[in-house]
């Protein structure tokens, strides 16, 4: 593991695995910037954190992709350098599952808001940063109707594809990016721990969050994780492996890619 202070975005830092890594990486040393939706749940969070002067908190709504290039932009005004993205946040259920945009909300914040963050956040991140973003063990081939919102899909449907495009946009930069920027890694964190989805999605407690809070600071600071830009880490099988056969064919990674380009082509101009 990297002894050096970094700092270290997270996004959904304010319950379940972003959180308890968060607890992680401050007990470390590191200086942390703390994603939430919720202003209440941003206060408990930071209650619940040593209070050292390396923890700032940033309020959006990933579901809004104004909110996305806000909170990006409140980063870049405060920092010139940022070393690990942790792409965290997600949703599987929700009553509402159309965004303001006009987006499946799984696609939004699951896939479109990472992307858009990580895009704008690359200029603070040189050769040696990380970009982890958060896959899944449920990963489906995307419909892309579905992506740009003119599909409706089930709950698990959209949650699986979701995961799956987020997989194949982070192969897609990584083999853009090659070595002019940083390492962009996807992680399965684990399935069936015990996040406040997993219970809502399925009705069961999970398991240990920790295991899924220990890779993902593995991931931002260890040094098995520095060359492996592109790559899938499976964390159910504890080591690097095949995603879903969609995410290892470079033509449908950015196809995919442009897809997400062009969304965010008709909402953010």
């Amino acid at each position: 593991m990297s002894t050096k202070q970094k700092t270290i975005l997270i996004t959904g830092a304010t319950d379940g695995i972003g959180l308890e890594t968060a607890k992680m990486l401050v007990a470390l040393g590191h200086n942390l910037l703390l994603h939430g939706r919720s202003p209440e749940k941003m206060e408990n969070t930071l209650s619940a954190l040593p209070n050292n002067g390396r923890v700032e908190s940033y309020v959006a709504d990933l579901a809004r992709l104004a909110e996305v290039e806000a909170l990006a932009k409140a980063v870049a005004e405060k920092h010139d350098r940022l070393d690990v993205l942790v792409n965290n946040a997600g949703v599987f259920k929700t009553p509402d599952p159309i965004t303001p945009d006009g987006l499946d909300v799984r696609f939004a914040v699951n896939t479109i808001a990472p992307y858009l963050l990580t895009q704008r956040l690359l200029p603070l991140m040189g050769t040696s940063g990380r970009v982890i973003n958060l896959s899944s063990a449920a990963q489906s081939p995307v419909d892309p109707e579905a992506l740009v919102g003119r599909g409706r899909l089930s709950d698990g449907a959209a949650y699986a594809q979701s995961k799956l495009a987020i997989t194949m946009w982070s192969r897609s930069m990584a083999l853009s990016l090659k070595d002019d920027g940083p390492a962009v890694i996807a992680v399965n964190p684990g399935s069936m721990l015990g996040t406040k989805m997993v219970k809502q999605a399925f009705g069961v407690v999970g398991g240990d969050i920790r295991i899924g809070a220990e890779i993902l600071t593995r991931a931002a600071l260890a040094d098995e994780f520095a060359d492996a830009s592109g790559r899938y880490f499976d964390n159910d099988a504890g080591r690097f492996a095949s995603p879903h056969p969609d995410a290892l064919d470079p033509q449908k990674c950015k196809e995919i890619e442009r897809v997400i380009e062009g969304i965010l082509a008709d909402i953010t101009r």
